[in-house]
């Protein structure tokens, strides 16, 4: 017969228990601790700490589970891999430590200890605790198990070593999608498309994680009529594309300037709900519009977006830059500061200063300059002064552009001093062009393109002796115009 202590706790027990499989609980759980620690139910019931600890893992607490350790009398396995899971979602060497004391209390590891082991491995900048623990896991019996093979795969792919990766997934008697997917995107992140379509077609059966992948890789490498094609082949094949999907073809639109599939996936979006439910969709859909010269069909996203954040205003300011409509891109930057949230960031400023340069408004691009560090606190980099360069430049004022440059914080780049030797061409100013193609030259001394300015600037403004002087320094040291090139898309 029990006591009444007893049931009271029984009953305490069941509530923690209870509160532990509620999501929103589960984030109250120092405050559940307590009233485990406060009634003892730990030594009523020695597994609760566990239960605990694995409730911690789930809602990636990281140090939580490792204090109930300390308050465990004699920590069980179950123990050690909740605490070890639990660290295992953020680079630290905390897992290992724990691993070590695992060993010390006499514990064997199981599939449940390694897996979480090779997860932070694949979080570190080095491979080699990932070796150890592989051949720990595999002198334990336990690397073909599939949740540690999963991890193994991912932590050779990880660090581009795909025959590594490969040889435990050749030996995976089931292989799960996730493993097929890891794979695919291992070798698209080497380039090695050859073998990441093999597997792809091996498969029986393709998520729309596996299609998102494939995409993804061939889309950075730069092959967007593949991508393209692949999209039309996943979408007709039945599979619906989500958020992701959308925003890895959208940019290949705005590339190719193939608005028409851009619309149809505008319409799709709208349909399944993707512009509520995802801002980056929405964001994408702007930048497409824009830079496929089609700006009403961007405003309209802009204005009929739900939610918008800087990345929405900085695309918006920018289509109207790129576009050569500053003074609305202007206007669009005033009203979201009249907003007061998102607050501009760094990004937000060159898309701004490209309105300026294309309104010839330089008395607004210097003092957005002057304004960034002191009301937005955000320091200019040298993107922000290429812009102010370039905005000086095309005014004609590049005595103004040359001071600028020799007083910025950082040393100038070829593209920055290239602009202001053009705007001295454009404005057939030798002198300025002087000092900046010198400066140029000290940078780039083997581009031909600078002393080709250079001498066109002389020759322009009726110099011919200093045009013939850098053509014969261009001689010299043997510095040779490069040839023209032209290339010719044929149909099909």
């Amino acid at each position: 017969m029990t006591s009444i202590g007893d049931q009271l706790a029984a009953a305490c027990l069941r509530h923690v228990l209870q509160l532990l499989h509620d999501r929103t609980a589960r984030h109250r759980l120092p405050e559940i601790l307590s009233q485990v620690l406060r009634r003892q139910l730990h030594l009523f019931s020695p597994s609760l700490l566990s239960t605990l600890a694995a409730a911690s893992s789930s809602i990636r607490h990281p140090y939580f589970a490792r204090r109930l350790l300390i308050l465990s009398p004699s920590p069980d396995l179950p123990l050690f891999n909740a605490a070890i899971k639990s660290l295992s979602f953020f680079p630290s060497h905390q897992p290992f430590l724990l691993f070590s004391l695992l060993r010390s209390a006499g514990l064997r590891p199981d599939r449940q200890t390694f897996a979480p082991l090779l997860k932070s491995c694949s979080l570190l900048p080095s491979l080699q605790p990932g070796t150890a623990i592989h051949a720990t896991a595999l002198l334990a019996g336990f690397s073909d198990h599939s949740a540690v093979a999963i991890q193994l795969v991912e932590l050779y792919a990880q660090f581009g070593c795909m025959a590594e990766a490969y040889n435990v997934f050749v030996k995976l008697p089931h292989k799960e999608i996730v493993v097929w997917n890891l794979m695919i995107n291992g070798f698209c992140k080497r380039n090695d498309f050859e073998s990441a379509f093999h597997l792809f077609r091996q498969m029986s059966n393709r998520n729309i994680v596996t299609w998102n992948t494939i995409l993804a890789g061939v889309s950075r490498a730069g092959y967007d009529s593949k991508a393209i094609e692949m999209f039309l082949e996943m979408w007709e094949s039945g599979i619906d594309p989500d958020d992701a999907t959308v925003v890895t073809i959208l940019p290949i639109c705005a590339r190719t300037g193939n608005s028409d599939l851009g619309r149809k996936i505008h319409f799709y979006a709208e349909k399944k709900g993707l512009l509520i439910s995802a801002i980056n969709v929405g964001n994408s859909l702007i930048d497409m519009y824009s830079k496929c010269a089609e700006l009403e069909s961007a405003r309209k996203v802009f204005d009929e977006m739900p939610q918008r954040n800087v990345v929405t205003w900085n695309t918006m300011i920018n289509g109207l830059a790129i576009n050569g409509h500053g003074l609305l891109g202007l206007q669009v930057f005033d009203e979201m500061l009249e907003r007061g949230f998102p607050s501009p960031n760094s990004s937000t400023f060159v898309s701004v200063l490209g309105c300026c340069t294309h309104a010839g408004m330089v008395e607004r691009g210097k003092e957005l300059i002057r304004a960034m560090p002191s009301e937005y606190k955000i320091k200019p980099r040298l993107e922000h002064y290429g812009c102010l360069v370039d905005l000086l430049g095309r005014c004609g004022r590049t005595r103004e552009a040359l001071v600028l440059i020799e007083g910025m914080p950082m040393r100038p780049t070829a593209a920055i001093l290239g602009a202001l030797l053009s705007a001295c061409r454009n404005n057939g100013d030798a002198e300025v062009g002087e000092k900046a193609a010198t400066k140029l030259m000290e940078v780039e001394p083997e581009n031909s393109g600078n002393f080709v300015l250079m001498a066109n600037l002389y020759a322009e403004t009726g110099r011919w002796e200093e045009a013939e002087k850098v053509w014969s320094v261009m001689r010299g040291m043997r510095v040779w115009k490069n040839t023209a090139q032209s290339a010719v898309e044929l149909a099909g």
